[in-house]
């Protein structure tokens, strides 16, 4: 049975069960006639009206317009195939062979997308080689100036390493594993191998041996290609050592690419990355099946082995120039920014901004080393147009008195994205104020700084709710719910809500949700994962609010939910008071369900520097969750500790740190591989031994 949803939401604008529809707050930002006229959604609105049956747009009334266009595109009456039709014609996809129908079967799991349909990936991201604006790429390393790739040497260099790949004997289908930071030459090597018609996948080379190869293991790479270390924060990390043990336990491998980042030589059976992309070779594109893997991603491992979630080529095409081009209006002449690693989705999302002709800027580094200000000054050095980061390095910047918008030249910067965690309300107005640009004609206009709250997941590489550039921003909230994505809030017994909890829930298929995973014949693991609470409805484990106005609130995972005394609340609400606190840096908040009924919620500290734990800020955090939240939301006790664990892309551990604390040993309640700081979690291990 599906869990209670949290009864409390402190967001203000998603309002209560018992109150009703809460009075319309005012809007932090709203987009000028000239933005919403100009908007590629806008453009795209008047001609799905004139070619495909979309409802005409209203002149003056932007909101009306999306609430109008999203209902055409999620119609039960065959909503998605006449969206994803009309995307398919505007978008300009090139279909070596026609499709059959758009959606064959709507079944979940199993739809069939656009069947008898050929065409690829890598070719989309490549066409505009000689016409798009600007270079291909924007490398910057740690420290260094922004380095540009064109597209004609993009373009040159995937078609030698592809023709390279083909040589060595890699065929449709077999995977290419990278071992690579955010560089250009895992930009390339993942185009190449979408052109042979491979299988791409990827981690980052913080990632320990083990960490790799619970994921590599699983797919069996035929080629691997590595670098020889990198550069974090003022450090080389030599990585030469792990390297040969992924060679060592591959037992797959054909092949070893040296990518020699720190300047070795390459060792003893490895090819050299310059020698394979120099050859000049024009690319040849092999046409797949849409549903042909694209990549393959993973889960965090947190509990097992990683999930290795298999997409397509011609889902992540459309899912991708639908978001990127409609939701983030991003085209030619823009210069696209997100502070990634090659292990989170959101790499490969970066890297689709080929699709629709942006520069994609690729970081190598610490995001904040010399100083928290480190992805501001990259954004400035490469004139980004798009910025996007995590909620956490926006609430740091607003701890650390980081003031980008006063210091640096980001006049260029248009949206302000975030992902990874739900946005807090203060991070909306630090963002908002930071750089609050009014109209000269208009002193008293409305700033024109666009902040976009998104989220998604790795599950099907890309958003459900977020950035709508014609729609105003709500503090605390995500604009709207995606195009074609049926997106709503359902309660315990499978029936929609609006302005209350809900589990987030999509009710019909998305082209990029997983064909299926890797070494999962039978698909049970895939349904387990999805569609075990509501069969045929994808549940992905998050409280959210679904407003009357059609905005979204995040409440945080529903599988750590806490229950005090029958109540229950999502954990986003709690750190969004307590960070607020400038001797707090981070916390995590876990409750635990104990023998004889008991329940026990300790509250988790990480201050800042030179803060102190005593009575007198313990009594603080105390009052500031009553006075914003409830009584329910204080903590039965607030400890210290050195930091908070995280997975490797960035997430609390809230459900391994309740496992633990409930007495279940740190090797059986999380894969070590699969967190950053091991070592944080033996505090949690003998708390619960003392506990006894």
């Amino acid at each position: 049975m599906p869990s209670q949803p949290p009864t409390e939401p402190s967001a203000p604008s998603a309002g209560s069960a018992s109150s009703g529809p809460p009075e319309p707050p005012a809007a932090l930002w709203r987009p000028g006639p000239e933005r919403v006229g100009k908007a590629q959604l806008t453009r795209f609105h008047r001609w799905a009206a004139e070619h495909h049956g979309a409802p005409a747009p209203v002149a003056g009334d932007p909101e009306a317009n999306y609430a109008a266009l999203h209902r055409w595109s999620v119609a039960p009456d065959g909503g998605l195939e006449r969206f994803w039709r009309a995307a398919a014609e505007w978008f300009d996809v090139r279909f070596s062979s026609p499709y059959e129908t758009v959606l064959a079967d709507a079944a979940m799991p199993g739809g069939r997308w656009f069947p008898g349909a050929r065409l690829n990936y890598a070719e989309h991201a490549l066409r505009d080689a000689g016409t798009a604006a600007g270079p291909a790429l924007l490398h910057v390393a740690e420290g260094g100036e922004p380095q540009p790739v064109s597209r004609a040497e993009l373009r040159a260099q995937v078609g030698s390493l592809a023709a390279e790949l083909r040589r060595l004997g890699v065929r449709p289908g077999d995977r290419v594993g990278a071992y690579l930071p955010n560089i250009p030459q895992a930009v390339v090597a993942l185009l190449a191998t979408a052109a042979v018609g491979a299988v791409w996948t990827s981690c980052s080379p913080d990632f320990g041996a083990r960490s790799v190869l619970d994921r590599f293991r699983q797919v069996e790479p035929v080629v691997l290609v590595t670098v020889d270390g990198y550069r974090y924060g003022g450090k080389e990390h030599d990585r030469r050592e792990t390297v040969a043990e992924l060679r060592r336990e591959l037992p797959t491998l054909r092949a070893v690419v040296h990518v020699p980042l720190l300047g070795t030589p390459p060792p003893e059976g490895a090819l050299e990355w310059d020698a394979l992309v120099a050859t000049g070779a024009a690319p040849v594109f092999e046409q797949v099946p849409f549903d042909h893997p694209l990549w393959v991603l993973y889960s965090s491992g947190t509990t097992g082995l990683p999930k290795a979630i298999v997409q397509s080529q011609g889902g992540i095409l459309l899912e991708h120039l639908k978001q990127l081009a409609l939701h983030c209006d991003l085209g030619p002449g823009d210069r696209f920014f997100w502070y990634t690693s090659t292990g989170w989705m959101m790499w490969n999302f970066l890297v689709s901004g080929l699709l629709v002709g942006a520069t994609v800027i690729t970081y190598d580094g610490s995001p904040g080393y010399p100083d928290v200000g480190a992805q501001w000054r990259v954004a400035e050095r490469t004139e980004a147009t798009f910025f996007g980061t995590s909620a956490a390095y926006v609430m740091a910047c607003r701890k650390a008195d980081v003031h980008p918008g006063r210091d640096l030249d980001l006049t260029r910067v248009r949206c302000v994205a975030t992902t990874g965690s739900p946005l807090p309300p203060d991070g909306f107005r630090w963002i908002h104020d930071e750089f609050h640009r009014a109209d000269p004609a208009d002193p008293a206009g409305p700033a024109d700084m666009w902040i976009a709250s998104v989220s998604g997941g790795t599950d099907v590489c890309s958003c459900f709710a977020g950035a709508v550039p014609t729609l105003p921003v709500h503090v605390g909230e995500l604009q709207a719910a995606c195009l074609a994505t049926d997106l709503q809030a359902w309660d315990p017994a499978g029936e929609p809500v609006t302005d209350e909890v809900g589990e987030l829930v999509v009710t019909q298929p998305m082209p990029s949700m997983p064909v299926r995973f890797w070494n999962d014949p039978d698909g049970e693991r895939y349904r387990d994962s999805y569609f075990s609470t509501y069969p045929g409805v994808w549940r992905h484990g998050d409280w959210i609010t679904l407003t009357s106005r059609g905005s979204v609130v995040i409440h945080g995972r529903s599988d750590s939910t806490l229950n005090r005394q029958g109540v229950r609340m999502g954990s986003a609400d709690i750190y969004e008071v307590v960070e607020r606190l400038p001797e707090v840096r981070e916390s995590l908040v876990i409750g635990v369900e104990e023998p004889g009924g008991g329940y026990w919620m300790p509250l988790f500290v990480q201050l800042t520097t030179g803060a102190r734990l005593d009575d007198g800020l313990r009594d603080r955090i105390r009052a500031a969750l009553r006075e914003q939240l409830s009584p329910r939301h204080v903590p039965d006790e607030v400890i210290e500790v050195e930091g908070v664990p995280h997975t490797l892309t960035g997430k609390r551990l809230e459900v391994p740190v309740k496992r633990m604390l409930q007495g279940t040993p740190l090797e059986k309640a999380v894969n070590p591989g699969s967190v950053d700081r091991v070592d944080l979690l033996r505090f949690y291990e003998r708390m619960a031994r003392s506990r006894g």
